[in-house]
C-alpha cells in the first residue's frame, strides 16, 4: 500500500487498517476487471441463438431453474465479483427496457472487453479507447437506423408481428410450438394495446400455468383467470350474463374491536345469540340479492353458516381471491371493489358473459374462468406444460416475445437477425475508422471486430465452423452490397435472414449496442480497485 512520508522522515498511514485491504492499481486493476466481465460473457455465450444451449441453476434452497434467458441466468447466478454485477445489471436494464436480446448485450459487452484489453496492451490509453468505442457506437446506431424497414401492420394482419416474435422464441425451449405461442403472444399484445397512442400495459397481460396437459394445450382467454374453485361444491359451475359483485369485507358478523366476554347461562340465551348471528347473515346475503348479483367475489373467506345460505339462497360465490386478481377482475368486468356491505349498489356490479369453473385431469384442481367481460382490456395467457421448470421457462419466454410485440408497436422498425445487423454495422464501422485521424480509429476498429463476435457465437453454437461461416457471410454481404445476410442456423439452405423471416426490433438492438458500450467505458474507467481483505 501506498505510505505516505512526513518532512522528518517518518512514516504515517493514508488508508485506514490498510494491511487487511488488497490493491489493484493501474494496467493490472483493469486487467482484472477484463478478465472478470470476460467471464461472464463466457458464460452467456452458449445459450445464444437458436441452437444456444441452457443453463441449469441450482438456488441455495434446491429449487432448480433451466433457462437460456440472459436476464434470469445472471439473476440467478450469485456474483460476488464487482464488475461482474455490473453485466449482471446490464442484462437486467436490457430486459427492463427492451425485453429481448439479454444474452446478446452481455456477449457484446464481453467482446468489447477482449478487445480493449489488446490494446491496453499495446499502451493505448483507456480513455482514448472508450472515446472511440463511444464514436463506433454512434456510427452503429445510425447504421442501423439506415438499414432498418418500416412494416406496416394492422389489427387485421398480424402476420409481420407474429413471425418478428417468432424469431425471439426461435431461440428458447419452447421452439417447438413457436407459431402457437407467438400468436398467442401478439393477440394479448393487441387486445391490451391502444394502437392509436402506440402503448401497452403490460400487467394487463397475466400469465397463469398449471402443471399437466402439454405445451400445445396453453390458450388465450379474453377475461380472467382465477385459480380458485365455488366456495361449495354444490354450486352451479357456469354462470351466463354475471353480474358480479366484488367485495373486499369478509361474509362474517362483525368483531369487536376491544375483548369482550360472554357468558352465557341458559339455552334461551344461547338461541337469541344465535338466531342474531343468523339475522346477520340473512341482512348480508339479502344485500347482495337486493343489487342484482349473481356471483360474488370474496377477498375473505366466509363461515360454514355463510357458505350454507348463499348455497340455499342460490348465489354462487368464490372465496379467498387475492387482491392483484381482483384488481384486474374489477378492470376487467368494469366493476367496482366494494369494501362494506352499506355500500353495494347496482353501478358497482361487474359484468361478464359467463363465468365457468373448469376442472384439470384426474385431480381435483379447478379452475374459474371468467370471459367475454365488458372491457375485454385484461386478458390471461393459460400455459400447460408437463413440469414446473417448462412451465416457469415458457412464462419468461412468453414475457420476452409480449416484449417484443409491445415494441414493435410504439416503433414498427426492424432490422434483420441471425447476426445480419451486426456483421453489416461492422462493416460500416470498419469502414468509417479510416476517417479518423488519432488512436480513436484503432478503438473504432476494434469495435468492429468486436460486433463479428455475435455472428461468430450464432456459428459456433450451430455446430458451424465459426471463422469460415463467418467471412463467407462478411464477403458475400460486400460483394452483394446486401445487409440482410446473415448466419443460416437452422440449416435452411440461404442466407439471407428476410427470405428465412427472421427480424429483430431496430430499439432492441441499438439499446444493445449503447448499453454495452457504456458498461465497457465504465469498467475501462476503473484503474484503481480497493477491497477488503478476506477474513
Amino acid at each position: 500500500m501506498a505510505l505516505a512520508f512526513d518532512e522528518y522522515g517518518r512514516p504515517f498511514i493514508i488508508i485506514k487498517e490498510q494491511e487487511q485491504k488488497a490493491r489493484l492499481r493501474g494496467l493490472e486493476a483493469q486487467k482484472a476487471n477484463i478478465s472478470a466481465g470476460k467471464a461472464v460473457a463466457r458464460i452467456l455465450r452458449t445459450s445464444l441463438g437458436p441452437k444456444g444451449m441452457d443453463k441449469m441453476l441450482q438456488s441455495p434452497d434446491g429449487d432448480v431453474i433451466i433457462t437460456n434467458d440472459g436476464a434470469t441466468i445472471l439473476e440467478q447466478m450469485d456474483v460476488d465479483n464487482q464488475i461482474a454485477k455490473l453485466m449482471v445489471e446490464l442484462s437486467r436494464s436490457q430486459d427492463y427496457e427492451i425485453g429481448d436480446g439479454t444474452t446478446g448485450v452481455v456477449v457484446l459487452a464481453g467482446a468489447l472487453l477482449e478487445q480493449a484489453e489488446k490494446l491496453l496492451e499495446r499502451g493505448i490509453h483507456p480513455v482514448r479507447i472508450s472515446e472511440g468505442y463511444e464514436m463506433a457506437s454512434k456510427l452503429a446506431v445510425d447504421h442501423l437506423e439506415s438499414i432498418s424497414q418500416k412494416f406496416e401492420f394492422s389489427v387485421t394482419n398480424i402476420e409481420p408481428l407474429v413471425q418478428t416474435c417468432m424469431t425471439t422464441l426461435s431461440s428458447k425451449i419452447v421452439n417447438r410450438c413457436k407459431r402457437a405461442l407467438a400468436e398467442i403472444a401478439v393477440k394479448a399484445v393487441l387486445a391490451v394495446a391502444a394502437l392509436e397512442r402506440k402503448d401497452v400495459n403490460l400487467e394487463l397481460i397475466k400469465v397463469e400455468g398449471k402443471v399437466g396437459g402439454k405445451l400445445e394445450d396453453t390458450e388465450l382467454i379474453y377475461g380472467i383467470l382465477v385459480d380458485k374453485d365455488m366456495s361449495h361444491p354444490q354450486m352451479p359451475k357456469r354462470i351466463e350474463d354475471a353480474n358480479i359483485a366484488i367485495l373486499t369485507c369478509p361474509f362474517e358478523p362483525p368483531k369487536p374491536k376491544t375483548k369482550h366476554k360472554i357468558d352465557i347461562d341458559t339455552v334461551e340465551k344461547f338461541q337469541t345469540l344465535r338466531q342474531q348471528e343468523l339475522n346477520y347473515f340473512d341482512d348480508m346475503v339479502q344485500k347482495c340479492k337486493d343489487v342484482g348479483a349473481t356471483l360474488v367475489i370474496c377477498q375473505w373467506g366466509f363461515d360454514d353458516e355463510a357458505n350454507h345460505l348463499l348455497m340455499h339462497r342460490n348465489l354462487p360465490a368464490v372465496r379467498w381471491v387475492g387482491g392483484v386478481e381482483l384488481e384486474l377482475i374489477a378492470i376487467a368486468t368494469g366493476g367496482r371493489i366494494v369494501p362494506r356491505f352499506q355500500e353495494l349498489t347496482t353501478e358497482k356490479l361487474g359484468k361478464a358473459g359467463l363465468v365457468r369453473e373448469k376442472s384439470f385431469g384426474t385431480t381435483k384442481d379447478r379452475m374459474l374462468y371468467i370471459e367475454h367481460c365488458a372491457n375485454s382490456r385484461a386478458v390471461t395467457i393459460f400455459i400447460r406444460g408437463g413440469n414446473k421448470m417448462m412451465i416457469e421457462e415458457t412464462k419468461r419466454s412468453l414475457h420476452d416475445a409480449l416484449c417484443v410485440a409491445r415494441n414493435l408497436i410504439r416503433n414498427n422498425s426492424i432490422v434483420y437477425g441471425g447476426g445480419s445487423a451486426e456483421i453489416s454495422c461492422a462493416i460500416a464501422v470498419e469502414a468509417a475508422a479510416d476517417r479518423y485521424p488519432g488512436v480513436e480509429q484503432y478503438a473504432i476498429r476494434s469495435f468492429a471486430e468486436a460486433l463479428d463476435s455475435i455472428p461468430m457465437a450464432l456459428a459456433e453454437n450451430s455446430g458451424l465452423p465459426r471463422i469460415d461461416t463467418l467471412t463467407a457471410v462478411k464477403s458475400q454481404q460486400i460483394k452483394e452490397n446486401n445487409p440482410y445476410c446473415g448466419i443460416d442456423c437452422n440449416d435452411v439452405g440461404t442466407n439471407n435472414m428476410r427470405e428465412q423471416n427472421v427480424f429483430e426490433t431496430l430499439i432492441g438492438k441499438q439499446q444493445q449496442i449503447l448499453l454495452a458500450t457504456q458498461v465497457v467505458k465504465m469498467i475501462l474507467k476503473i484503474d484503481d480497485v480497493i477491497t477488503p481483505a478476506e477474513y
